[in-house]
């Protein structure tokens, strides 16, 4: 019975007629009673997202645009080698600027500065070390970011907007039962928390944590030894903790006297 209720809640989400939705931010006139629903999953990342920086900085700018293709030449190699998640794998265009820096408060040219950018996600964190320790890290080619993610998002994201639907009106169910009053139907649903006012704004609805601090809507924890740092004697650790998503879904129910 719980399952069919979310399965029709997620399906009652999807095809909401727009004027249900846009009254999401309005509270009617009537007696009602205003409810929220979360839905809150934990999971392992999946996906390990790599973003390099490659740049040259030179007097003679074809020089530079040079060694920068050369760089993305070898690590679009070793994304190839190490089994980049399939579609993953992107490459920015060519950017090119000047480069100054400043001496004696006078702006000195460096020369001109040749960048691109080179993205893409392995399966596992070992690929991901593997990739990191072959890359040879320095100046020219960084390491700006490794991010955890979970290839399942859209879907989970899907399930828990539907989950926390359903609890919407459990919630409301049971308030009116508690006040004598009953249920007559729904105002409006949405995911972002009304401007009303009791004294809280839309979108700024308190989520309290287990340790009381607020959570947002998405925590990533993880942390990474970058490569372009000085060699210990093991090789790079790199972990990835778990992540939080949660869904929040707010309904208005008209209510009347249970009579």
């Amino acid at each position: 019975m719980k399952l069919l209720s979310v399965l029709l809640w997620s399906s009652l989400l999807a095809t909401m007629a727009p004027s249900a939705w846009a009254q999401a931010n309005t509270i009617p006139s009537q007696p009602h009673l205003l409810v929220k629903g979360e839905a809150r999953r934990v999971v392992m990342p999946d996906r390990f997202g790599l973003q390099l920086n490659i740049e040259e900085t030179d007097m003679d700018a074809d020089a530079a645009r040079r060694r920068v293709q050369d760089n993305v030449a070898r690590v679009l190699a070793l994304f190839k080698q190490y089994k980049a998640v399939e579609g993953s794998v992107r490459a920015d265009n060519l950017r090119i600027g000047p480069a100054t820096r400043y001496e004696q408060s006078r702006q000195v040219f460096m020369g001109t500065q040749v960048s691109r950018q080179l993205r893409a996600s392995f399966a596992s964190v070992k690929q991901m070390q593997d990739v990191l320790g072959a890359l040879k890290a320095n100046e020219n080619v960084q390491v700006s970011s490794v991010a955890p993610t979970y290839s399942g998002e859209v879907a989970l994201r899907r399930e828990l907007k539907g989950e926390a639907a359903a609890k919407t009106r459990e919630s409301a169910q049971g308030l009116a039962k508690a006040y004598g009053t009953k249920v007559r139907g729904l105002y409006s649903i949405s995911d972002v928390a009304p401007n009303f006012a009791y004294g809280i704004q839309a979108g700024q609805w308190p989520q309290p944590g287990e340790d009381g601090e607020y959570l947002d809507r998405i925590s990533v924890t993880g942390s990474y030894a970058p490569a372009s740092a000085p060699a210990p004697a093991e090789r790079e650790s790199i972990e990835a903790g778990p992540i939080t998503y949660t869904e929040n879904v707010y309904a208005i129910f008209l209510i009347s006297d249970g009579t």
